[in-house]
């Protein structure tokens, strides 16, 4: 894919994405794109934001996205953390990424505090729901939201953000939408039994960011519709 080709369907995302916005009411800036640019070269990012200004790209193995962010240091960009996490490697993203959409266990959430408090951070997070209980899927069940979230938000290091879901896959996407109202729901009632502010709901990715957006995503996580198919890893 050329450059000229790569930074357009960077562009008529982001159209997509705004107009989908403004049909429901929502204002065009209330959503974000995040980039999914694993398995691409650090040139295709080096396009999209050069070309395009995007700055919201999001990596979901730890080794790749801090040879990026290496390869990419002289550029703005805002790093998003989408991937499930192994604890043992938490000490190497906290402090890293601007967002951390993944966490979903007490002992993830620990070990990344360990490590943000030792570099003098707070490192912005939201929690993983799997609301749909797929078992191949990472996420804490909605019945232990509540227990995760109040033991994250007594850890210093960290700052919760919001939520983040996969749905299952669906063939039409209009069968993932219960599941991102019921993330929002979520959010609105943890955000009044902690009195804090949420601002996030990271839902939604190529197939089905239309309902998302519809449902109150922030951040829709948007790989192959930018890049084209990924590489194999």
């Amino acid at each position: 894919m050329n450059e000229k080709e790569l930074a357009g369907r960077m562009l008529r995302v982001r159209e997509e994405v705004a107009e989908t916005a403004e049909k429901c009411g929502r204002a065009a800036d209330d959503v974000q794109v995040v980039a999914v640019s694993k398995l691409h070269p650090g040139a295709a990012i080096w396009t999209v934001h050069t070309e395009t200004g995007q700055i919201d790209f999001g990596e979901n193995y730890v080794q790749e996205a801090t040879a990026k962010q290496e390869e990419l240091s002289t550029l703005n960009l805002r790093w998003h953390f989408i991937g499930g996490l192994q604890s043992n490697k938490a000490k190497y993203v906290a402090g890293k990424f601007a967002l951390v959409h993944s966490v979903d266990s007490a002992k993830l959430a620990t070990m990344l505090n360990r490590k943000a408090c030792s570099l003098g951070v707070v490192q912005d997070i939201l929690l993983q729901v799997n609301i749909a209980g797929e078992e191949q899927k990472s996420g804490v069940a909605e019945e232990g939201l509540n227990r995760l979230a109040d033991e994250v938000a007594a850890m210093d290091g960290l700052r919760i953000q919001g939520l983040m879901t996969m749905p299952p896959f669906f063939d039409d996407p209009e069968r993932a939408r219960p599941v991102f109202a019921e993330l929002r729901r979520l959010r609105e009632r943890m955000a009044a039994r902690m009195d804090m502010e949420l601002p996030h709901l990271s839902m939604g990715m190529t197939g089905d960011f239309v309902p998302a957006v519809q449902e109150g995503a922030t951040l829709v996580r948007i790989g192959t519709r930018i890049f084209g198919a990924r590489p194999q890893k």
